[in-house]
């Protein structure tokens, strides 16, 4: 099994993933191939992230969540 592709076709909500684990496990699921929804209180973390998983040809979006 390619680990790249290992959670391809999937959707994960990652919570608190603006920053600390929540954005370590948010980049490593991106990096096997899911499809996040990114949330965290902080909308501007949650872009960031977002956007380093996308850069890095991934797929994320942001969204607020308390």
């Amino acid at each position: 099994m390619d680990r790249n592709n290992e959670f391809a076709g999937r959707v994960i909500v990652v919570s608190g993933a603006g920053s600390g684990i929540g954005r370590a496990t948010a980049l490593l699921l991106g990096q096997l191939g899911a499809s996040l929804a990114v949330a965290d209180i902080d909308l501007t973390a949650a872009r960031d992230v977002a956007s380093e998983i996308a850069g890095a040809g991934g797929s994320a979006k942001p969204f607020v969540v308390d």
